[in-house]
């Protein structure tokens, strides 16, 4: 079991005394289920789990009255061992999205509140397909609003992939230092971060994916993992999407790696198929992104404050949530290039997809800017109260696009930016440049 933040957050739920059901919500097999059995076999006497993906027949539970001693006398007689104590039990119940009456019971235990109750959920929100007896059931269960709290979940990332490679937080720290006195990273720490850098991008967050490589060290072992959670994503499209969306949705998810080979990386229709247009395919790539598959990057109108408010809705690139799902996409040999830093055309769009990974996996929306003229910064982010550009470059280059913003500060309202690549902590004026391993450190906003 690896350490994950998530942990803190459970922590901290558990110290509110008027706690609500709580909601972990995240693509699959990001390592929900693993962290929320830990975390409750570590605080509770007793854990009750049941997994609605797995155990069909565990939906019968809550076919009948919600009332909360109706359900501890039904539980507890369907799961041998299964024991209800106040204040010492914690119900799991995983997949929730899949038994929309377990959904409705969480405001019964939230008035209750002799029992803790936390779920998953890994396609909650999505336009699913279901059947006649399916949408029945759903619109006779109702959404306890007021009576949850829903947290997000990610892939484990960059810091947390430093964790399990043994980097403390002496570590962590000392580098923290290094970017607040802007001083350069010594020659041994660098080049160990360098390392696990590009690992990451190969290996990425998948817990499985993880334990495949610090197990064995065996990137065909990795790729088998990686593979099995893109076939399970396209498995889950064909069972969960409307009939008549799941080619389009398939469309768009193989199409992604192409979207990003492009020189202008921003979504295209007419890339998925020639002749696509946004009416047929705009519904199948919001699957994609409620299914926790996948970020948007928005451009904005202006390079200002706040960002979110300048964001243009139907402009927008598309990046894997997970870096090393992405690789696994590309043809055999990328996860080699990689590691020898051998991309040719295609690394721009690796090392970008590689900065949406971290910073998504923060909780920072993404944004860039892009004109018609041909000036585009990779990133723009909320940095020390500024709006920052950040450009990405898996080696050292030259701007072009950062430096005319930057020397035209009366025009894009820009007095600072950050460049991350393959080279240590130094500032030039107004721009300052950092190893791309720091990009994670980057919080303060």
């Amino acid at each position: 079991m690896y350490r994950r933040k998530i942990e803190k957050t459970f922590q901290q739920w558990k110290s509110k005394s008027n706690r609500k059901p709580l909601i972990v919500k995240g693509c699959r097999q990001c390592g929900k289920t693993s962290s929320v059995l830990d975390f409750a076999h570590k605080n509770y006497q007793h854990v009750i789990y049941l997994n609605f993906h797995e155990h069909k027949e565990y939906k019968t539970f809550f076919a009948g009255a919600l009332a909360v001693d109706t359900l501890v006398l039904t539980i507890s007689a369907g799961i041998k061992g299964a024991k209800f104590v106040a204040g010492e039990t914690c119900l799991v119940l995983d997949e929730i999205q899949e038994c929309p009456n377990a959904r409705s019971s969480l405001k019964y235990f939230k008035l209750d509140g002799r029992y803790d109750v936390i779920c998953t959920g890994s396609l909650l929100g999505v336009n699913g397909y279901k059947t006649k007896e399916e949408l029945a059931e759903e619109a006779s269960a109702s959404i306890p609003v007021g009576f949850e709290q829903t947290v997000p979940m990610f892939p484990m990332d960059f810091e947390e992939w430093l964790w399990a490679n043994g980097i403390e937080e002496q570590h962590i720290d000392y580098l923290r230092d290094c970017l607040q006195k802007e001083t350069p990273v010594s020659e041994g720490i660098h080049q160990r971060m360098r390392e696990l850098l590009l690992r990451y991008t190969v290996v990425g967050g998948m817990p499985e994916a993880v334990a495949a490589f610090l197990e064995t060290g065996n990137m065909n072992d990795v790729l088998e993992v990686q593979h099995g959670i893109i076939d399970t994503y396209k498995a889950d499209m064909l069972k969960y999407a409307r009939q008549e969306d799941k080619p389009r949705i398939r469309e768009c998810f193989d199409s992604i790696p192409a979207q990003l080979a492009k020189e202008n990386k921003k979504f295209q229709y007419a890339v998925i198929r020639k002749g696509a247009r946004s009416s047929q395919y705009a519904g199948s790539l919001q699957w994609i992104e409620d299914a926790g598959i996948i970020q948007r990057c928005h451009n904005t109108s202006i390079t200002e404050l706040p960002l979110s408010g300048n964001a243009l809705t139907d402009i927008f690139k598309v990046y894997m949530t997970d870096i090393g799902l992405l690789v696994s996409m590309l043809e055999e040999g990328t996860a080699w290039s990689i590691l020898q830093g051998n991309l040719l055309a295609y690394k721009g769009a690796i090392f970008e997809n590689l900065a949406a990974d971290i910073l998504c996996k923060m909780g920072r929306k993404l944004y860039y800017f892009q004109k018609e003229s041909g000036l585009e910064l990779d990133f723009l982010i909320r940095y020390k109260g500024e709006c920052c550009p950040l450009e990405c470059k898996a080696r050292s280059g030259n701007s072009k696009s950062l430096q005319t913003v930057l020397k035209h500060p009366e025009h894009y309202h820009v007095f600072h930016a950050l460049k991350v690549g393959d080279y240590n902590v130094g500032r030039n004026g107004s721009l300052l440049t950092l190893p791309f391993y720091m990009l994670f450190l980057l919080s303060e906003q």
